[in-house]
């Protein structure tokens, strides 16, 4: 189901930065201009630079070839229209809802580095699921920095969830574990599990992601039933590298970009559909607990490429 009234004006305004630095500079590039190899030669190179990767290049480029060989394709105007024809086919339909349990509570596993948002997306999340008449658990397992702890209370607080913490440096799959007692005894619906912002670079700290895993699975029956990476929408190419070794240690299903509205590389989107085989699931396009949304292929396009396109 697309996006409608002010969830597709939201997620316009956080693409803004993209749609004028991406898409307006193709704009400005194949204004006036007949299409030639000379053209496709620089499209080539804009779009590799606009982080939409090379699979997904080489596949536009194909594209805009065959109709300039075949005389359908003269305009450089017009080439707009293919790139956003051809973008929106690459995703199939594909199931990029929450799991939830048949029974019994939901657990949601987010992760990802310090600074890509984390922190901010569980609150966003709280805040949807609340919304939508659920009870919300969150455990703070990132016992290693105080603040962020603080800050994850501060949010339940504001947003009326429940929150485990456990002691400063303590055992953060204790807490995982207290947490999901916590909620089967209380009868929630979700228990969101926050992570330490673990780099992941570090192999003692990947470890302890898949002993999270581990105990969740024990505490609740298929557990944890999603595992959220949350990525920074501006780290470009790293972020890619960050979510491979992730997904190796904690199950991945699905991804959370943050900071879209922060960048003008949105097209990391379709880098990460080319790279990873994850779906995005969620799209952070603000700083609100409300700025946040689920990810439909065809309206992040249309909107990337705005009514002009």
């Amino acid at each position: 189901m697309g996006l409608i009234g002010g969830a597709l004006a939201k997620l316009r305004g956080g693409l803004a930065r993209t749609r004028e630095a991406f898409v307006g500079g193709l704009r400005s590039m194949l204004a006036g201009r007949a299409v030639d190899e000379a053209l496709i030669r620089e499209l080539e190179a804009k779009l590799i630079g606009g982080d939409v990767g090379v699979k997904t290049t080489a596949r536009l480029i194909e594209r805009v070839r065959e109709g300039h060989k075949d005389g359908s394709l003269k305009r450089g105007e017009d080439v707009l229209e293919v790139l956003r024809r051809e973008l929106k086919a690459l995703w199939p339909e594909a199931d990029r809802s929450l799991h939830f349990a048949p029974s019994g509570p939901t657990v949601i596993l987010v992760t990802g580095v310090n600074g890509a948002g984390k922190t901010t997306s569980i609150a966003k999340l709280c805040n949807m699921l609340h919304k939508d008449g659920k009870t919300v658990l969150v455990g703070a397992c990132d016992t290693f920095r105080a603040g962020a702890v603080r800050q994850l209370e501060i949010w339940a607080q504001r947003l009326g969830v429940e929150i485990v913490r456990g002691q400063e440096g303590g055992d953060p799959a204790a807490v995982a574990f207290d947490a999901c007692a916590a909620a089967k005894a209380r009868g929630v619906d979700v228990v969101i599990l926050d992570t330490a912002g673990r780099l992941h670079t570090q192999d003692p700290l990947m470890r302890q992601l898949e002993k999270l895993h581990k105990v969740v699975g024990k505490q609740i029956e298929g557990g944890p039933h999603e595992v959220l990476l949350v990525l920074d929408a501006t780290a470009g190419q790293n972020a890619l590298r960050q979510a491979e070794e992730f997904s190796r240690a904690a199950k991945v299903t699905g991804i959370l970009l943050a900071k879209l509205d922060g960048t003008a590389r949105g097209g990391i989107v379709v880098a990460i559909r080319e790279q990873l085989g994850l779906p995005v699931k969620f799209v952070g396009v603000g700083e609100t607990p409300d700025d946040i949304q689920p990810f439909d292929p065809g309206a992040f396009i249309d909107a990337l490429f705005g009514a002009e396109a």
